[in-house]
């Protein structure tokens, strides 16, 4: 006869992982949907103003973003230390502003082409001048709708 092993009281059972391959795949398809993708790196220096009035943009997907404002340090060697015009990840010219923004509108929708902000983020210490001749260049191509981002606060805090 086989003797048969009594059972000690102290075992815990091993722990089951078959389950672990299905959260680890469930975690990285909700990171992989919820994670957003840096649309462009800063290349100019860009602290925005205070301004009392403002409201938010709903909808990101109907925003094109023009930054102005000095090159950072890396750049002001090859760029110097004037204002520039950064469209994506490339310093332009104002020339060029208005055939950027044909470019992005056509690469939207066609839906929510007639609907489209531009989106001047300008630093504090630009000249007007140059964001006149950037709006010019909007009026040129029929980019009437344009935003100024700002940071809410005192807009007397500008003139320090």
């Amino acid at each position: 006869m086989a003797k048969f092993a009594k059972k000690k009281e102290g075992d815990l059972p091993a722990v089951s992982t078959a389950s672990l391959p299905d959260i680890v795949f469930m975690l990285l398809f909700f990171f992989m949907t919820v994670t957003t993708m840096k649309d462009s790196s800063l290349l100019v220096q860009n602290t925005l103003p205070n301004a009392s009035e403002v409201k938010k943009l709903d909808k990101k997907d109907r925003i094109i973003y023009v930054y102005v404002g000095k090159p950072t340090k890396e750049y002001q060697g090859v760029y110097g230390s004037e204002p520039k015009i950064q469209l994506n990840d490339k310093f332009a010219d104002v020339s060029e502003v208005g055939s950027y923004i044909l470019a992005e509108r056509a690469n939207r929708p066609p839906e929510i082409q007639n609907v489209l902000t531009t989106s001047l983020k300008v630093d504090k210490d630009a000249n007007m001048g140059l964001i006149s001749d950037i709006k010019q260049e909007l009026r040129k191509v029929n980019a009437l709708k344009v935003n100024y981002t700002t940071y809410e606060g005192n807009a007397f805090n500008n003139l320090q």
